[in-house]
C-alpha cells in the first residue's frame, strides 16, 4: 500500500500573493465610496482653502497672490483678532469643565436603577434634539432683563433683581456658557458617559466594597480610572466644540453687546461670508485649525499620565 502523507499542503508563494491582492482590492472597493467622499468633501476643500489663504480672493475681483500677507494682517493689524481669540479661550475655559462634569453627573444619575429611567433619559436628551435656532431664540427670550422669565422668577422667589444676562458685556459670556451647559449635559456626551459607565465591571465595585471603600472612594479609585478613556474622548470633543461655537452667539447676540461675544468662529464667518474677503477668512480658519490641532496634540501627550486602558494591562 502507498503511504499517505498527513502534512498540510502549503500554498505556493505566487498563489498566496494573488489572494492577498484580491482581498486588498475587495477591501478598497468596499471603502471606495467613503474615500471618494472624504477626498471630495474634506481633502480637496482643505487644500483649496490653504491655497486661498495666500491670496486676496474676492468673488467680484481678480484673485491676487499675496503670500503671508493675510496672516501678517491677522496678527498685527486686525483689531478684532486677539480679542475674539481671547474671548474664545475664556468661553472654552468656562464651558469645557462645566459640560464634562455636568454630563458625567447626569450620566451617573441615569445609570442608577431609578423609576421611569427611560423617560428621564429622553427628557435629558431633548435639548440636544432642539434646533439651534429655536433654542437660541428661546434663551434670548428667557434672558430678557425686564420681562424675561428668569429675572421674573428671581424677583418673585428671592426679591433679587436679576442681571442683564446677554445684554451686558460682563455677563454675556457666562450666559452663553450657561446655554452651552443646558445643551451639552444631556446630549451625546451623556450617552458616551453612560455607555462607559455600563462597561465598568461590577466585580471591581464589589471588591472595593469588601475592602471597605466608601462611595467616594469607589468613585475616585474605580469609576474615574475605568472611565478615563471616555473622559478623554469627551474632553477632546468638548474643546473642539467650544472653539467652533458660533450659532448661539450669532443668533442670540450677533456678537454683541459691543463685540463682547464676538467669538473667533464668528470673526471667520463675518470676514468670509459677510465681507466676502475669502482669502483672509480662510487664513483665519487655518489659524484656528492650528490652535485646535495643538490643543488636541497636548491632550494626547498628557493622556499618557492619566488615561487608563485596561486592554494594555492585560
Amino acid at each position: 500500500m502507498t503511504a499517505v502523507s498527513h502534512q498540510p499542503v502549503r500554498p505556493r508563494a505566487g498563489r498566496l500573493l494573488n489572494l492577498q491582492r484580491r482581498e486588498a482590492l475587495t477591501g478598497l472597493l468596499w471603502v471606495s465610496p467613503w474615500l471618494v467622499g472624504f477626498a471630495a468633501f474634506t481633502v480637496i476643500p482643505m487644500v483649496a482653502s490653504l491655497a486661498m489663504s495666500f491670496t486676496r480672493f474676492r468673488p467680484s475681483r481678480a484673485t491676487e497672490f499675496v503670500g503671508f500677507a493675510n496672516y501678517v494682517r491677522a496678527f498685527t493689524e486686525d483689531p478684532l483678532f486677539w480679542p475674539s481669540l481671547t474671548r474664545t479661550f475664556y468661553y472654552a475655559g468656562l464651558t469645557v469643565p462645566l459640560v464634562i462634569v455636568g454630563a458625567l453627573a447626569v450620566a451617573m444619575l441615569m445609570n442608577q436603577q431609578l423609576k421611569m429611567t427611560s423617560v428621564l433619559r429622553t427628557l435629558m436628551f431633548l435639548p440636544f434634539l432642539t434646533p439651534v435656532i429655536a433654542s437660541a431664540l428661546l434663551w434670548r427670550w428667557m434672558f430678557q432683563p425686564d420681562w424675561g422669565p428668569i429675572n421674573d422668577l428671581l424677583w418673585r422667589l428671592f426679591r433679587i433683581e436679576g442681571p442683564q444676562w446677554i445684554y451686558s458685556e460682563a455677563m454675556v459670556i457666562p450666559s452663553l456658557a450657561l446655554v452651552a451647559l443646558w445643551a451639552g449635559i444631556g446630549g451625546s456626551r451623556m450617552i458616551i458617559f453612560l455607555a462607559g459607565l455600563q462597561n465598568v465591571p461590577t466585580e471591581l465595585y464589589e471588591a472595593a466594597a469588601i475592602d471597605g471603600a466608601g462611595r467616594w472612594s469607589r468613585f475616585w479609585n474605580v469609576t474615574i480610572p475605568m472611565l478615563s478613556p471616555t473622559i478623554f474622548l469627551n474632553l477632546i470633543l468638548a474643546i473642539i466644540g467650544s472653539f467652533a461655537s458660533f450659532e448661539f452667539a450669532y443668533i442670540a447676540t450677533e456678537g454683541g453687546p459691543n463685540f463682547a461675544s464676538w467669538f473667533f468662529a464668528l470673526h471667520i464667518w463675518s470676514n468670509a461670508f459677510r465681507y466676502y474677503d475669502m482669502g483672509y477668512g480662510t487664513a483665519l480658519a487655518w489659524v484656528m485649525f492650528v490652535i485646535v490641532a495643538l490643543l488636541t496634540w497636548a491632550q494626547f501627550a498628557l493622556a499618557k499620565r492619566w488615561v487608563y486602558y485596561a486592554a494594555e494591562n492585560e
